[in-house]
C-alpha cells in the first residue's frame, strides 16, 4: 500500500524527475524539479491555485516515483526522454511523426548534388529549410535543376577518377557530366555556389547580372541568347515568390505565440528560414486555458524541438518558463548556441504580434474542425476498446502483413498508428530470411520474433544506459496488434508473444471478396462494425496501409531480382554493366520502353553490349 503522506515527507532536497501514476499503475504525468521535495509537495497542497488540468490530474494520482539527478539540466533531458517513451496523459503531447522537407546540397562530395530530404545527417552537407509546403520545395528544386546542369546520379565521382561514358542527361544538357571529365571541380563548384546563393536568398545580385546580360544580348541582336537569360530571370523570380521576405538578414528563426478561449489554448509557430517565412504550424492544447502562458510555451518547446530534425539559431516567444535551461538543452541538441528571446519592440515584436493574431484567428475559426477530427479518431479507438473488452484505449496499434508471389521475394511489413493516425516514422519492413517457399504463417512468425526480440534487447540496453532512447527503433510496444489475416495469423502472433512473455491483445483483419476489411477476428469470433462507423473506417485504413506498404517493398525487390536474373544471361553484360543497368532502369519493363540512346548512355555500356541487350530482350528499336 502506497503511503502518500510518508512518501511526501521523505522526498529529497535534490533535483530530479517525478512520475505520477494512477490506480492501474500507469504513468499519467512526468515532470522535472529543481528540488523534488518542494515541487512534488505543491501538487497535494491547497488546490485553489491549481489549474483545472492539474486538479484533474491530482484526483487520479494514486502513487508516484522519482529519479534523483545531479543537476536540473540532467533532469530536463531525462524528463524529455520519459515523456517521449510513456506519452503520459497529462503532459502536453505533440505529433512526432512529421518531418518537414528540406533541400540538401552534398558539399562533402567533389561534385555535389541537390535534392529534397526529410532527414538531417551530419555528413558535411548543407541544408535549407525546413519547409511546410512540400510541393513548393520540389518545384524549387526542379526549377534549380532546369537552370543549372546539376548531376542527379548517385555515383561516387572523384575528380581524379573520371572518364566513364556520360549518361543521357549530358546529351540533353541536364548535366555537365563530371563523371566523364567534361567539367572541372572548380567550374562545378562555382555553379553550386550560385545555387547556394539562391537558396540563401542572396539572389538579387545574380538576377541583376542576368538582366544586364539579357539587355546586352538583345542589343547585339542575339535574341535566342537574350530569351535564355529572360527565362532564367523569370525562374529565379519564381523561386523568390515562393517565400515572403520580412527581414534584411538571412537568419533561421522561429516565432512562437499562443491564443486562448474559455477552455483551450492554441500554439502557433512561424518558421523563418534564411530571412524568409516559409511555413507555419499550430497545435491545440485542450484544457490549456487556465495554464500560465510561460508554462505552455516552455512545455511546447521541449516537446516540439525534441522531435524535429532542425533547431533554429533563435526562437522568439512572448514568455517562457526555464528560459536559460531550455537554451542549454537546445544548444546541446543543435551543437551550437541557441537563443530564446522575448522581444519588447521592433520588427521581431511586430512579427510575434502577427503570429499571435494568426493564433487567435486559427483558434476561433478552425478549433471545431481540429477537435472534431481528433474526437472522431478517439471515438474509433474507444469503440475498439469496448468491443474487444480491452482494459484501456489502444493508443498505439501495430499491423502486420506478408507479401510474396509463390514464395519468391517474401517480405513482411509493420505499420504503426498512434491515436488513430499513421506514424510513418515507426514503419518497418523485413526481408524474410529463414523461410523457404510460400509459407505466410512461418514468415509472419519470423517477422514478429525479430520485432519483439529487438525491442526487448533495446529495452535492456536502455535500462543499463548503454543506449539513448532516441537511438532505439523498437522499444515502444503496441497496445493492440492487428494481423492482415484470420485465425491462423492471430494464432501465430499469440505463440510469439507467449514465447517472449508478452501480454498484448491480437486481432485479425478479415476481408470480403473484394479484399476489403469487413471486420475483426478476436478470441475466435468475428466482430462486425457498422460500415459508416469511425472504428470500421480506421480498420480499413490500417488494412489498406499495411497491404500497400508490404506490396510496395515486395515489388521493389522483385523488380531488382528479375532484372538482375535476366541480365545474368545476356551476352556482353558483366557484373559492372548489370549493376549500372539496375541502378538506372530498375526493371526489365523500363529497359524495354527505353531507346537505343538511353541504354547506350548507361555508364559502362557500349554499342556492342547495347545491341546484345536489345537483341536478347527483342527490343525492336533502331540505332
Amino acid at each position: 500500500m502506497f503511503d502518500l503522506a510518508h512518501q511526501l515527507k521523505i522526498l529529497p532536497n535534490k533535483p530530479g524527475v517525478y512520475l505520477m501514476k494512477n490506480s492501474l499503475g500507469e504513468i499519467i504525468y512526468v515532470g522535472k524539479a529543481k528540488i523534488l521535495k518542494n515541487r512534488v509537495r505543491q501538487y497535494f497542497q491547497n488546490s485553489k491555485n491549481h489549474s483545472e488540468k492539474v486538479k484533474k490530474m491530482v484526483s487520479n494520482i494514486e502513487e508516484f516515483e522519482y529519479i534523483v539527478t545531479d543537476s536540473e539540466f540532467e533532469a530536463l533531458i531525462l524528463e524529455c526522454n520519459l515523456i517521449k517513451k510513456y506519452s503520459p496523459r497529462y503532459n502536453i503531447k505533440l505529433k512526432d511523426d512529421k518531418h518537414y522537407p528540406m533541400i540538401k546540397v552534398t558539399l562533402q562530395e567533389d561534385f555535389p548534388r541537390v535534392f529534397v530530404t526529410r532527414n538531417i545527417i551530419k555528413d558535411g552537407s548543407k541544408y535549407f529549410g525546413p519547409y511546410t509546403d512540400s510541393s513548393a520545395v520540389y518545384e524549387t528544386v526542379d526549377t534549380i535543376k532546369n537552370l543549372f546542369p546539376i548531376r542527379e546520379c548517385r555515383l561516387r565521382i572523384k575528380e581524379n577518377e573520371v572518364g566513364i561514358r556520360p549518361c543521357l542527361d549530358y546529351y540533353i544538357k541536364k548535366c555537365n557530366a563530371p563523371c566523364a571529365g567534361k567539367v572541372t571541380k572548380e567550374e562545378y563548384r562555382t555553379m553550386i555556389n550560385d545555387v547556394i546563393d539562391i537558396l540563401s536568398g542572396k539572389d538579387i545580385a545574380l538576377i541583376k547580372e542576368l538582366k544586364e546580360d539579357m539587355i546586352k544580348a538583345s542589343e547585339n541582336l542575339e535574341f535566342e541568347k537574350a530569351a535564355m537569360y529572360r527565362d532564367k530571370v523569370m525562374s529565379f523570380e519564381k523561386i523568390i515568390s515562393k517565400q515572403k521576405m520580412i527581414t534584411g538578414r538571412f537568419e533561421d528563426e522561429d516565432f512562437i505565440s499562443l491564443a486562448k478561449d474559455e477552455k483551450d489554448a492554441l500554439i502557433q509557430i512561424f518558421f523563418m528560414r534564411q530571412g524568409k517565412i516559409n511555413g507555419r504550424e499550430h497545435f491545440i492544447i485542450e484544457d490549456g486555458a487556465t495554464e500560465e502562458n510561460s508554462v505552455l510555451i516552455g512545455e511546447f518547446i521541449k516537446g516540439f524541438y525534441g522531435n524535429t530534425a532542425f533547431i533554429p539559431k533563435t526562437i522568439y516567444v512572448d514568455s517562457v518558463e526555464d528560459q536559460e535551461l531550455l537554451e542549454e538543452l537546445l544548444t546541446a541538441r543543435r551543437e551550437s548556441k541557441v537563443w530564446i528571446k522575448i522581444p519588447q519592440k521592433g520588427d521581431k515584436k511586430k512579427t510575434l504580434d502577427l503570429v499571435e493574431n494568426n493564433a487567435v484567428v486559427t483558434l476561433r475559426d478552425f478549433k471545431d474542425k481540429i477537435i472534431k477530427d481528433k474526437e472522431r479518431g478517439e471515438e474509433a479507438l474507444r469503440t475498439l476498446a469496448e468491443v474487444l473488452s480491452l482494459e484501456d484505449i489502444p493508443r498505439r496499434i501495430e499491423a502486420y502483413d506478408i507479401s510474396n508471389i509463390q514464395g519468391v521475394d517474401s517480405v513482411g511489413a509493420m505499420v504503426v498508428f498512434e491515436k488513430g493516425k499513421a506514424k510513418n516514422s515507426d514503419y518497418r519492413r523485413f526481408k524474410i530470411k529463414t523461410v523457404i517457399g510460400a509459407n505466410d504463417y512461418e514468415s509472419m512468425r519470423e517477422v514478429l520474433r525479430r520485432r519483439f526480440k529487438r525491442g526487448l534487447e533495446e529495452l535492456e540496453k536502455l535500462s543499463s544506459l548503454e543506449v539513448e532512447f532516441d537511438k532505439t527503433k523498437f522499444t515502444v510496444f503496441p497496445d493492440l496488434i492487428l494481423m492482415d489475416g484470420g485465425k491462423g495469423h492471430v494464432s501465430v502472433a499469440k505463440d510469439v508473444l507467449r514465447e517472449f512473455n508478452l501480454d498484448i491483445p491480437v486481432a485479425g483483419m478479415v476481408k470480403d471478396n473484394k479484399h476489403t476489411a469487413r471486420g475483426l477476428i478476436y478470441e475466435n469470433e468475428e466482430i462486425s462494425f457498422k460500415a459508416t462507423s469511425p472504428a470500421m473506417g480506421l480498420i480499413r485504413k490500417i488494412s489498406d496501409e499495411v497491404h500497400r506498404f508490404a506490396i510496395t517493398y515486395h515489388r521493389s525487390l522483385r523488380d531488382k531480382r528479375s532484372l538482375k536474373s535476366v541480365l545474368d544471361n545476356v551476352p556482353n553484360i558483366g557484373e559492372r554493366r548489370r549493376k549500372n543497368l539496375l541502378i538506372k532502369f530498375g526493371s526489365i519493363e523500363n529497359i524495354k520502353k527505353s531507346s537505343y540512346d538511353e541504354i547506350l548512355s548507361t555508364p559502362s555500356m557500349d554499342k556492342k553490349s547495347t545491341k546484345s541487350l536489345m537483341e536478347y530482350l527483342s527490343i525492336d528499336k533502331k540505332e
